[in-house]
């Protein structure tokens, strides 16, 4: 009886999974509400290339611009989307974005400053080059392997530093969101507590609250909350 009860719950996490699978990596694929707030130029939520007069040589500088201290972290992880969605179109400058951002927090944590959202925006930009640069391997059996092509976030753990940032910050349910948005792959154990703080910290109206109510691109079914909460529900 248990081992068919594990076996339903697995299946139940697969297939929500595959839900979320079927409408493209979230961090890239999954545009964020962030109202009228100041990001890099965009084109409209569907875009993922963005505006192609946008000179990209400006990206490492405009994105550590709109990156300060008192933006929100909502906006913070549209930023950074649309800063990896332009950074791969150039290598050399998706390297240096990473390391501007490496650099940010590792400074402050030398002078004995650790900074949540610096460890957070690495964190999140880490985990955004990964999924953007994820592949599939066809197996022998048939089946599909994801892999991650070689990109300058190989071998980094992003979700890691995004975890640290919350450790450092302390209650912050729009790093919970983010968290849960990384860990949706079910390969993180931490993935329902960040969902449970993330829905309930999200105050009526707050742009979190309306992120949460959004639908995954092209699945006009489930909204991202009740993905996410299904996934964990389904892992118990």
């Amino acid at each position: 009886m248990k081992r068919s009860k594990t076996l339903t719950l697995g299946l139940a996490a697969f297939f929500s999974l595959v839900q979320a699978a079927q409408a493209g990596p979230p961090l890239i694929c999954h545009a964020l509400d962030i109202g009228d707030a100041k990001s890099l130029p965009w084109n409209n939520s569907t875009s993922l290339s963005g505006r192609s007069d946008y000179e990209l040589s400006r990206l490492v500088a405009d994105t550590l611009e709109l990156l300060q201290p008192n933006t929100p972290v909502i906006v913070r992880m549209e930023t950074i989307r649309r800063a990896t969605l332009y950074a791969q179109k150039d290598q050399q400058i998706a390297k240096e974005l990473l390391l501007k951002l490496r650099r940010r927090a590792v400074d402050a944590e030398a002078k004995g400053r650790p900074d949540a959202l610096a460890w957070f925006d690495l964190g999140y930009l880490v985990e955004c080059y990964k999924q953007a640069n994820l592949a599939y391997k066809k197996l022998d059996s048939g089946g599909w392997e994801p892999v991650i092509r070689p990109n300058p976030a190989n071998g980094l753990d992003g979700y890691a530093w995004v975890e640290r940032a919350i450790s450092l910050h302390g209650q912050e349910p729009e790093m919970e969101f983010a968290a849960a948005l990384i860990s949706l792959d079910g390969k993180r154990p931490g993935h329902q507590e960040h969902v449970e703080k993330a829905v309930a910290g999200a105050p009526a109206d707050s742009l979190l609250a309306k992120n949460l109510a959004t639908h995954f691109k092209g699945d006009p079914g489930q909204t991202v909350g009740a993905m996410l909460g299904q996934v964990a529900t389904a892992k118990k």
